[in-house]
């Protein structure tokens, strides 16, 4: 039997789920990313992108499922897009967007806050310039920058290691 070009989107057909355990741990899970900071819209949205087997869902089944408003989705994905935890695709031969949560999700999140870091060091380097290494502030500055500086050399050793261990476990 052909297979349509939308039916990878689609979610399988064949499995079956208590749909209130699914949304229990959207929720759930939702919670727990909102304690972290993560603001409640947007959590929300991830987990359920997180709980669909596609790993893409559209405006309108996104809002079915969490019973939310197009704005509220659309503000949601923004926000996700920005932190890199979704794209956004374009359905072939369709106006409609799908998105899509990735396996890599979290890695691509934690590389692109190592962009970030990079640019609070280099502001916290001209602050204990500015500031003066031998002053209070300046030294508060300092252990900061170092910090940061640490940090960035155990994360990007430790994210070769998850690349390493990921290779050898899901063989991608």
């Amino acid at each position: 039997m052909a297979r349509d070009v939308g039916d990878e989107m689609r979610e399988p057909e064949s499995v079956e789920r208590d749909p209130e355990s699914v949304s229990r741990f959207v929720e759930n899970f939702a919670a727990q990313l909102v304690e972290a900071g993560v603001p409640r819209m947007p959590a929300r949205v991830f987990a359920a992108l997180l709980a669909s087997d596609s790993g893409t869902l559209t405006s309108a089944e996104l809002g079915e499922r969490l019973r939310i408003s197009p704005a509220a989705v659309s503000g949601a994905v923004r926000y996700l897009a920005q932190v890199h935890l979704v794209s956004r695709e374009r359905e072939p031969g369709s106006r409609r967007e799908r998105y899509r949560v990735h396996s890599d999700q979290w890695y691509e999140a934690i590389t692109n806050r190592e962009a970030i870091i990079k640019r609070w060091e280099d502001a916290l380097r001209e602050g204990v310039t500015s500031l003066g290494a031998e002053t209070p502030a300046g030294r508060r500055l300092a252990e900061t920058l170092a910090f940061f500086e640490f940090i960035e050399k155990d994360v990007a050793e430790m994210m070769e290691r998850w690349r390493v261990h990921r290779e050898r476990v899901f063989g991608r």
